[in-house]
């Protein structure tokens, strides 16, 4: 994701142009990308004013429509996997999503798929069970 510069920083840097550096010996003072520097010089003497910093808005996340369903769905079914909920989710919701995103979406919520220790083999591993077999 792209850095949002400071207010501040954008005026330090039409203030070294307007004193006599040029546009990329700023933008390697300030340490930005010298085509920035040069949109904010270009906008600068075309406007007369620097580029104020415009917020960024609000993402939305896709599945956050379905977060209840989804909820609804692991409480109700704990041992899904991510490619099993990502097929009820197309079957039944009509949501397209990657398992990525279902990934995130868990993620973000904090929601963590552990093994328990039940899912565990219950008997010896394959060495021991051959061992056992020769000495009989």
């Amino acid at each position: 994701m792209a850095l949002i510069y400071s207010q501040d920083l954008r005026e330090r840097l039409i203030d070294a142009v307007a004193h006599g550096q040029s546009a990329r010996a700023a933008a390697r003072v300030y340490q930005v990308s010298p085509s920035t520097a040069v949109k904010w010089v270009q906008h600068w003497r075309q406007t007369g004013q620097v580029p104020h910093v415009r917020p960024r808005g609000h993402y939305r996340w896709r599945l956050d429509n379905d977060q209840d369903w989804l909820f609804d769905l692991i409480d109700t079914e704990p041992d899904l996997t991510l490619a099993e909920i990502q097929q009820r989710l197309a079957k039944e919701r009509r949501t397209k999503s990657s398992i990525n995103s279902l990934w995130r979406f868990f993620e973000r919520h904090k929601v963590v798929f552990k093994k328990n220790r039940a899912g565990r083999r219950a008997e010896p591993s394959g060495r021991r069970r051959r061992t056992q077999a020769m000495a009989q």
